[in-house]
């Protein structure tokens, strides 16, 4: 068995197609299918379904289990390479990452450090749910993902608690506003919401609060962006719920300010999680190394505690609803 001949399994069952397969690994597609067919002698097994010409057709049963070990052992190939780099403090490459949409003014702040430890390499970001980030961990196309510790399903990965999201009420900085120091949950589901998807998850757990306190408030504005639910409390009437956090990273826009959200408090837990084994990928550890050195230094919580206002400096160590 050859590298060359994993990677021409994976090219074709990720592009569906044996030409752009061919493109992909830069091989003429009669060199990508015999190299295949080899592989399948070799293994003694079928690896895709045939029928009439040489369209797609699909896995086998035994070929998608070859073509996950496939993926893996490219991944410890491309680790082990990454390894002596990392020895040589010449990391290089990308550092694939995939978090939700409430994490990044975060990032930048985990991120610098390993950027000066390492100037060549490169972070890929991507926006995504819980699912994508299970597969993409699980098929070696993320080196790590972020999200909260309590509601994800990623499976049997290794974790790290990197923060604690608490919320708070965003909304026009106008005299309605102008001696309110906290707001409570009761309150805010009287006002004019402008508010996340419900298919998200950081709109399912504001949600399940509202229910818990017996209110379902009618959202007058939805959308993915939460960025875009700040302009909608910037330029006109509606408020948002934001991690507090936002007070401080990115930072508010003109004319709003954000009222801690009370009775209850709220928190959920946000965790570094990635795949588990007997040796951990070079990007992966590279980026725990640095939220783990950030931990012990309390450098982030010290940065994110800016947007606390006073009110949520006690940190807690597992998810609850407080009462003010």
């Amino acid at each position: 068995m050859f590298l060359r001949q994993f990677r021409y399994l994976v090219a074709v069952a990720e592009e569906r197609h044996f030409g752009r397969a061919a493109q992909r690994c830069n091989v003429t597609q009669p060199s990508l299918s015999s190299g295949i067919r080899q592989l399948e002698y070799e293994l003694g097994v079928p690896i895709f379904l045939r029928g009439r010409g040489q369209r797609f057709q699909g896995l086998t049963a035994e070929g998608d289990r070859v073509a996950i070990w496939s993926r893996a052992v490219l991944a410890h190939c491309d680790a082990m390479r990454k390894e002596i780099e990392t020895m040589k403090q010449n990391l290089t490459g990308h550092l694939r990452m995939g978090v939700m949409p409430s994490m990044s003014p975060v990032l930048p702040f985990l991120l610098q450090d390993l950027r000066e430890k390492y100037p060549s390499l490169r972070v890929d970001v991507q926006f995504i749910g819980n699912e994508a980030m299970k597969l993409g961990l699980n098929n070696f196309t993320l080196d790590v993902a972020m999200t909260y510790l309590d509601k994800a399903d990623l499976g049997r990965k290794n974790t790290l608690s990197v923060y604690r999201e608490q919320l708070s009420l965003l909304v026009p900085d106008t005299a309605r506003y102008q001696n309110r120091k906290t707001i409570t949950w009761k309150e805010a589901a009287e006002y004019p919401l402008a508010m996340l998807r419900p298919s998200m998850h950081e709109r399912r757990f504001v949600d399940q609060v509202f229910a818990s306190i017996g209110c379902a408030p009618e959202a007058r504005v939805e959308s993915e962006s939460i960025l875009h639910l700040m302009f909608q409390v910037q330029f006109t009437e509606l408020c948002t719920i934001i991690p507090s956090h936002f007070v401080h990273a990115p930072g508010l826009h003109p004319g709003t300010r954000a009222l801690p959200l009370v009775d209850p408090i709220v928190s959920q837990e946000v965790g570094l999680f990635w795949t588990e084994g007997e040796i951990m990928l070079p990007m992966a550890a590279a980026f725990v190394s640095v939220v783990r050195k950030m931990n012990k230094s309390g450098e982030l919580r010290k940065r994110l505690e800016g947007s606390h206002d006073g009110i949520y400096d006690r940190p807690e160590t597992t998810p609850r609803q407080s009462r003010a």
